[in-house]
């Protein structure tokens, strides 16, 4: 059987690397390079693992980073049969709060019509 192959995105590193902090940074040179996109999109392309990628961006991020592609993405092997089925998470949920969860709120001395 043919070993699954996955991958590590790089980009926020990369943008660090070249002193780009703040994903708004890239929205004016991509929009130099032709690439139009929200601050949302360009947040989500920064901060999670794309699925689908454009070569125009990928064109455009290499172009602005002065990288090559394989700085920007590392192969790697994957590992165990949950690789290919992974959720999404929120930001910041990696660093994983174990059983905590908010609870709900009651309001005691009121009283409903």
């Amino acid at each position: 059987m043919a070993a699954k192959l996955d991958y590590h995105w790089h980009l926020r590193k990369v943008m660090a690397d070249r002193g780009l902090f703040s994903t708004t940074d890239l929205i004016p040179l991509l929009d130099k390079r032709g690439i139009t996109l929200s601050s949302s999109q360009v947040y989500r392309l920064v901060v999670e693992r794309p699925e689908r990628l454009s070569l125009k961006i990928l064109m455009a991020l290499l172009d602005i980073l002065d990288c090559t592609m394989e700085d920007l993405i590392e192969p790697v092997a994957a590992t165990g049969a949950g690789a290919t089925s992974r959720t999404k998470k929120a930001v910041g949920a990696e660093a994983g709060v174990g059983d905590l969860r908010p609870k709900r709120a009651r309001i005691r001395g009121v009283e409903r019509p």
